[in-house]
């Protein structure tokens, strides 16, 4: 599949960019991206939940009351959980959540699967480098709508270099995210709506989505 590069204004330009090296398989791989996209979410959990359980609760051991002879429950101490300030039962501890792991191929499979799917919705697009002189959202907003992309949808920029005037003209759009190529990952493809790169990161991408 051939894609033609479009300039900073939407017109489409002589070059074109062939992805049929990346795209070779015409099989899915629904599951092997599930497994992806829950690892990636579970990695991202820091795990630190925690509540303090009786032997954690400072407070008198003292036995409250006789054992018999009251009619009541047998209490233990203040620390028991049935009173106010007790310790918790059964209350969350610290956890790691990053021990599942999918090999490379697999990780192989999903990163061509996705850009499969985007290549065949026509929602990836490849631009020109972006130069601003000075940070302006209006014209980064006038070149989203050049590409006629639908606002409503989520996009994702795709750059090789930082660049700090895109950077700053951007960071206040609600549905559109610039990222750089090393940061690219299977849960961000398939989180946002349109693909776009640009032609600096045209090399790198290419490197991401073959076999490593």
């Amino acid at each position: 599949m051939k894609l033609n590069i479009l300039n900073q204004h939407g017109n489409f330009t002589d070059k074109e960019i062939d992805f049929k090296d990346i795209i070779l398989s015409t099989k899915s791989y629904n599951h092997c991206i599930y497994l992806e996209i829950k690892r990636y979410l579970s990695a991202q959990r820091q795990g630190t939940h925690s509540a303090k359980n009786r032997s954690k609760i400072i407070g008198s051991n003292r036995k409250l009351h006789k054992q018999k002879g009251l009619g009541g429950s047998r209490k233990g101490s203040i620390k028991n959980p049935l009173f106010r300030g007790g310790g918790r039962i059964f209350g969350p501890i610290p956890k790691k959540y990053n021990i599942k792991k999918t090999n490379k191929i697999t990780k192989h499979l999903v990163r061509q699967s996705i850009l499969k799917y985007k290549l065949t919705t026509n929602t990836v697009f490849i631009v020109e480098d972006i130069k601003l002189t000075n940070p302006s959202t209006k014209t980064l907003v006038k070149i989203l709508v050049s590409m006629k992309l639908n606002n409503n949808k989520k996009s994702l920029m795709i750059i090789n270099n930082i660049n700090n005037n895109l950077y700053l003209s951007s960071r206040n759009l609600q549905n559109f995210k610039l990222l750089l190529i090393n940061n690219l990952n299977s849960y961000l493809l398939l989180k946002y709506y349109y693909i776009i790169f640009t032609e600096s990161a045209l090399i790198n991408v290419f490197n991401f989505f073959k076999k490593k």
